[in-house]
């Protein structure tokens, strides 16, 4: 009853689409219906776009993508954050090349990486990398400055070291932003993952490349198909980080419960 609750609404347009279809109201060639999409999804897994291609494996692609351009960009991204966040003189030193790169979209870059890496993994790695950057780094600094000084100076007349206040004070206290960040940077990641492919992979594999081959030979139906499998892996994604959070953060959950 409770997951009925939650998902009503969705069911609720999926059925009025799907009405609307079967009335002929939307035209077939434009708008698919729930069912034609369905069935546009097991034709992609069985005979695959372009045949022999199936969609597991395109879908196996564009992870391997998104996994290397994210898990590069966390690496990168925490690390510096916490280290921007600790010493405001460094802050102040970085943060205009930071606020200068920002602003220009990953999409921007495609010509670019492409020039650089040519058309493969690392060129489609390098740009869902620039999404996922700077989210994190910017969420990361922004979960240090935002820990109280007092815990600080405390943790110092203790007796601990910079590395100790950051390990033990500043990385727990920054954890909810950081996850916050990692969020939001997958799931820009995911979708300048999506447009890099339609630029053309070498592999022949990719999710973007699977609907754009749709879309040449006027699929509608597959090209919805892969929209789905899009947003219902950007879910499932979304809601393991979600559950990573709850396991490293859970004083974040109780205090949620306490409100």
């Amino acid at each position: 009853m409770k997951m009925l609750r939650r998902w009503w609404l969705p069911l609720a347009i999926l059925l009025a689409w799907q009405g609307l279809c079967s009335l002929e109201v939307f035209p077939p060639y434009k708008l698919p219906s729930p069912l034609a999409i369905l069935a546009g999804l097991v034709d992609l897994e069985a005979r695959g776009m372009p045949p022999g291609q199936r969609l597991h494996w395109h879908l196996f692609y564009s992870l391997l993508r998104v996994a290397i351009g994210f898990t590069s960009a966390a690496l990168i991204a925490v690390p510096l954050g916490l280290l921007l966040g600790a010493s405001s003189s460094l802050r102040r030193l970085i943060s205009p090349l930071i606020e200068l790169l920002r602003p220009v979209p990953p999409l921007a870059w495609i010509p670019i990486s492409i020039l650089w890496f040519g058309i493969g993994l690392p060129s489609a790695g390098f740009i869902i990398f620039l999404g996922a950057f700077f989210p994190i780094v910017l969420n990361t600094i922004t979960g240090v400055t935002s820990v109280s000084p007092v815990l600080v100076e405390a943790a110092l007349t203790l007796g601990a070291s910079r590395r100790e206040v950051v390990k033990k004070v500043l990385l727990p206290g920054a954890l909810p932003n950081i996850f916050t960040g990692l969020r939001i940077g997958l799931g820009i990641g995911w979708m300048t993952l999506v447009a890099a492919e339609f630029t053309g992979v070498k592999s022949g594999y990719g999710l973007g490349y699977m609907i754009m081959t749709a879309r040449d030979i006027q699929r509608p139906e597959a090209i919805m198909a892969g929209m789905v499998v899009i947003g219902l892996t950007g879910l499932l994604i979304d809601g393991l980080v979600r559950l990573l959070q709850r396991r490293l953060v859970p004083w974040q959950r109780s205090r949620a419960n306490d409100a």
